[in-house]
């Protein structure tokens, strides 16, 4: 019986142990994380998970373009919102989140909308993701499909939602979001495919850098085929539809 006791005592302590260490990787996962998202507020991503798999293996796919094969090197130069050409956010917006003003991270009517999509489609999938949610993938996760990803998707979202302004996600968005391969954010992307900066970016060059974002290794900004050029007239009908540049100053003033 004492030993029954003592063994049931010796359970109870070894749990009681287990979930103080839990609770305290718990807490030191949530700082970390929280001070990681604080110092990006004001101070640019030295490089991403993405970029440097990017680095370290060439995409695989049918259909891709501009792929490096040796001497691998990312484009990366990040710029200010207000070193670029107000074209490009409201592009960007245009192409992927017209309501990226509107809402807190995530937009629940484009996601049903998706969701509706796909169900009726059994070739291609539709995504419903914000802009805050891509740049939360593309600044603190990796690519791939998994249950953790988009939970841990959505809970930088939340986090950046509420320690960035609107301003920062869109000037994150725009640096570090993929435009070809081993080229991250619009000014790698101009200078590769247009050989100027971008705060000099026509507004048609604009739309055709945010329309190649789904899949910038299939879709070229260089040399566009009939599928990125459809996608161009989208955007700069949307842009023209959201008022032109006089939209983008609610982003600088946010």
């Amino acid at each position: 019986m004492k030993k029954a006791f003592l063994r049931v005592a010796n359970y109870k302590q070894l749990w009681q142990r287990t979930w103080r260490i839990g609770l305290q990787v718990i807490a030191a996962l949530f700082l970390t994380s929280l001070a990681w998202v604080l110092v990006y507020r004001w101070v640019a991503p030295p490089a991403t998970w993405i970029m440097l798999e990017r680095r370290a293996h060439p995409p695989v796919g049918k259909g891709y373009y501009g792929i490096v094969q040796d001497g691998r090197r990312i484009r990366y130069d990040f710029k200010t919102i207000g070193e670029v050409t107000p074209q490009l956010p409201l592009a960007l917006i245009a192409a992927e989140d017209q309501r990226f003003l509107l809402h807190h991270g995530f937009d629940f009517d484009a996601l049903v909308k998706a969701a509706k999509r796909n169900m009726k489609s059994d070739d291609k999938v539709v995504g419903g993701s914000t802009i805050s949610q891509q740049v939360a993938k593309n600044v603190f996760l990796w690519h791939g499909r998994s249950y953790v990803r988009k939970g841990l998707e959505a809970y930088f979202t939340v986090l950046i939602e509420l320690l960035w302004n609107k301003r920062r996600i869109m000037e994150m968005y725009m640096n570090v979001a993929e435009m070809g391969d081993c080229t991250f954010g619009a000014e790698a992307a101009s200078q590769r495919y247009f050989h100027k900066s971008a705060n000099r970016l026509t507004p048609p060059e604009a739309a055709l850098l945010a329309g190649v974002l789904p899949n910038p290794l299939r879709f070229r900004a260089s040399n566009p085929g009939p599928a990125a050029r459809a996608k161009q007239q989208r955007v700069l009908r949307n842009m023209r539809r959201l008022g032109g540049t006089t939209y983008v100053k609610e982003i600088l003033e946010n």
